[in-house]
């Protein structure tokens, strides 16, 4: 461990940003080539453990044979037949996911932000028909639910609401985990309640258990909706298929996305039938449903759902908070959030997490750790799913030397 600490890392040539990709994002130099499970090759043929698995999106990891298989036979068999037909990938994913949420219909999108527009068209369809056209929807504090312009006015990100005002109308934030908040919002306009049950862009929030029962209370009591947002919390993140099982609730919508389809674009809308009010015209999309990403995401759910496979999300999870717990114990850090393999570790305030998570990819040595500083003090990790207890240690071994270069006093 000590030469790895002391070896001296390659010298990289001077970075300088392709000009034909648009700088959307804080990007760092490497640029990847191939992957293969929990790590990841870059153009230098340098390795990463990659504990962010595209935001939450490799279920299975990188290039997961099932997925590519079912690509590859899909691709020469059809890939697209047009949305306003049927083809038997979309009707069996439908069939599928409904069977194993015990909702009544399933909308197939190509992205959770999609699939979050979806759900709030349709609780708006709702209550034009139930609520005499009532159309705001409560959304929380700090919560993520996507990019488009609808989604970034429901986000309670901070400053979502500036960037390209003027916020598209119709949804108000309340305080997370304050049901009297929520509670004193309803109004004879409010048609649906939405949130994420863990707020991942916010650092890994959970709600609390109350909260979540009390808002399903509430909607009862006002004839509203509960949305779920699943896009990162569902497809087993959280060691259940779908996270809102562990809070004991049964949603109206619920939304999914990013590890429906293992690194391929899939997202869906899930709704109980009395909700449902979608009549042909109103819903579509040029690639919704297409039967290559359908192909794909059954191909998840197989592995997903096959015995044995939660039972290991789960132990995986729990070995990886017993390790950050006692990481944060050995270099004086903060709490450990999170369920399942979604998971994040509390730094103090003198720790930005942007500086351990640059000190993680460039460990020195013959590989680098990947990292994704969610919040200035939360450092959020959500490894592949079938991750294997080997490498829930190789991941904490890494991350232990990174906070170990991060923390150290000044030469």
């Amino acid at each position: 461990m000590t030469a790895l600490l002391q070896a001296t890392p390659p010298v990289a040539a001077p970075f300088h940003p392709p000009p034909a990709v648009m700088p959307v994002a804080q990007r760092p130099p490497q640029v990847f080539v191939r992957g293969q499970g929990s790590w990841l090759w870059d153009a230098q043929d340098r390795r990463y453990f990659d504990a962010v698995q595209g935001w939450a999106v490799n279920t299975l990891g990188h290039a997961p044979p099932a997925v590519a298989e079912a690509l590859a036979h899909q691709a020469g068999t059809l890939l697209q037949a047009g949305p306003g037909f049927y083809n038997a990938p979309a009707i069996a994913l439908c069939e599928r996911l409904c069977a194993l949420s015990g909702l009544a219909h399933a909308f197939i999108t190509t992205s959770g932000a999609e699939a979050n527009e979806g759900a709030v068209k349709l609780a708006r369809k709702w209550g034009q028909q139930q609520r005499g056209g009532a159309a705001t929807v409560i959304t929380m504090a700090n919560s993520f639910h996507g990019r488009t312009l609808a989604m970034m006015a429901a986000s309670g990100k901070p400053g979502f609401d500036r960037i390209f005002a003027p916020a598209v109308p119709g949804f108000v934030h309340m305080p997370f985990n304050d049901l009297a908040a929520v509670r004193q919002a309803i109004g004879t306009d409010t048609v649906a309640v939405m949130l994420e049950l863990v707020q991942g862009e916010a650092g890994v929030v959970e709600a609390q258990p109350g909260f979540v029962q009390g808002l399903r209370a509430l909607c009862d009591a006002h004839g509203l909706l509960l949305i779920v947002d699943e896009v990162q919390t569902g497809i087993g993140r959280c060691g259940t298929l779908f996270a809102h099982t562990q809070w004991d609730v049964q949603p109206d919508i619920v939304t999914l996305g990013k590890g429906l389809g293992a690194g391929v674009p899939a997202g869906a809308v899930l709704a109980r039938a009395g909700v449902c009010r979608f009549v042909p015209g109103d819903q579509g999309g040029t690639y919704n449903g297409n039967a290559l990403v359908c192909a794909a995401a059954l191909a998840v759910l197989d592995a997903v759902s096959a015995p044995g496979f939660m039972q290991n999300v789960h132990n995986r999870g729990e070995q990886l908070a017993a390790g950050l717990a006692r990481l944060s114990a050995r270099h004086g850090l903060g709490g450990v959030h999170g369920r399942g393999l979604l998971r994040a570790l509390a730094l103090p305030p003198q720790l930005a997490s942007g500086v351990v998570a640059d000190a993680a990819r460039t460990l020195p040595g013959d590989c680098g750790l990947l990292v994704n500083p969610a919040q200035p003090q939360r450092l959020r990790l959500m490894p592949a799913l079938n991750i294997t207890a080997a490498e829930v240690d190789t991941l904490l071994a890494l991350l232990d030397r990174a906070l170990a270069i991060a923390t150290a006093p000044p030469a």
